[in-house]
């Protein structure tokens, strides 16, 4: 008798063990995918948008994305603006760690300076998806995942634009945004896209235009002032475009071309009035809808790629009419 009670409490401890390292492995899986309140226990996940501003349509047309995908999920879902002010996204991120996400996609104020979030994000264990701007180099080893337009591809294609447009070449002028990687990938890539015909491009001015119309505008007009020669403006996205075409009617000049990355609602409807003479699209929706779908995928186990760059194309008037008042 005791020999089988002894064999019962046995086979007991047994099970009870194997169920523990169950529950153990279904824990840990937990912890490494994120430690939001979600988890996916229940079927549903928690995810944050924590973006470098809203006082634009290319990330309000995200946050849009995000919102309905999570809306059709099920899903609970947050959106941090910072409005451009490091401090406050690093804070804002420390928040978002400490209230447990289970995912989070992440647009740099600062590419180079938002690594004691990210910190914060992998002392939890919460996946960061770094979207449309990619964080620097050093601190990739914090993001699941960089998922954007390939910003050098949009810039090549208005340098290549610029060469055809001015074959003999042309005196032009540059607003970058120098603390956003994205940007100084595009500003790479309309150099290289003049190619071999580089030399025959005076660049008589580079500032940064902050990727505002507010700041570009008065900058446009000093290098318009400053240079009455000037051909063209190539410009890092649409705010930065628009504040040059202001400047530029303002200045009473028609025969300034202006060239620009996003393909807006105001970038198309730019284009098709003559105020920009061309524009490189980015796909903001498809930035939103691939990085949602890859966080659900790591969150469920499955392999993720470390980047994902979607293609850019430059956007006739033809594009332009026919997706007016939308993004790409």
């Amino acid at each position: 008798m005791k020999k089988q009670f002894f064999k019962f409490s046995l086979i007991a401890l047994t099970v009870l063990a194997l169920s523990a390292c169950g529950n153990g492995q279904g824990t840990n899986a937990g912890n490494q995918a994120g430690s939001g309140d979600g988890g996916g226990k229940d079927g549903t996940y928690s995810f944050a948008f924590l973006t470098n501003t809203q006082n634009n349509t290319f990330q309000t047309a995200m946050n849009e994305t995000y919102e309905r995908l999570a809306k059709e999920k099920g899903y609970k879902y947050t959106m941090l603006d910072p409005d451009y002010d490091l401090n406050k996204q690093i804070n804002q991120m420390s928040d978002a760690a400490n209230q447990g996400f289970d995912a989070v996609f992440v647009i740099p104020v600062d590419s180079a300076g938002i690594r004691q979030g990210l910190e914060a994000m992998h002392d939890r264990n919460i996946p960061v998806f770094n979207v449309d701007t990619a964080v620097i180099k050093e601190d990739r080893d914090l993001v699941k995942s960089i998922i954007a337009t390939d910003a050098y591809m949009a810039g090549k294609l208005m340098g290549e634009q610029m060469v055809k447009d001015y074959p003999d070449g042309a005196k032009i002028a540059i607003l970058d945004f120098p603390s956003n990687e994205s940007c100084v990938q595009r500003v790479a890539g309309f150099m290289d896209g003049l190619g071999d015909n580089a030399s025959k491009f005076k660049i008589v001015a580079q500032q940064d235009g902050k990727a505002a119309l507010d700041a570009s505008m008065p900058i446009a007009e000093d290098i318009i002032q400053a240079n009455a020669d000037i051909d063209a403006f190539f410009a890092i996205n649409d705010p930065s475009a628009l504040g040059v075409a202001a400047a530029i009617k303002a200045s009473g000049r028609t025969d300034i071309g202006v060239y620009s990355i996003d393909a807006s609602p105001d970038g198309k409807a730019a284009l098709l009035d003559g105020s920009f003479t061309a524009v490189s699209a980015q796909v903001p929706i498809q930035i939103a809808e691939t990085s949602f779908n890859m966080a659900v995928d790591y969150l469920q186990g499955k392999e993720i790629k470390p980047e994902v760059l979607l293609p850019s194309h430059i956007v006739t008037k033809e594009m332009a009419k026919e997706t007016a008042g939308k993004w790409q």
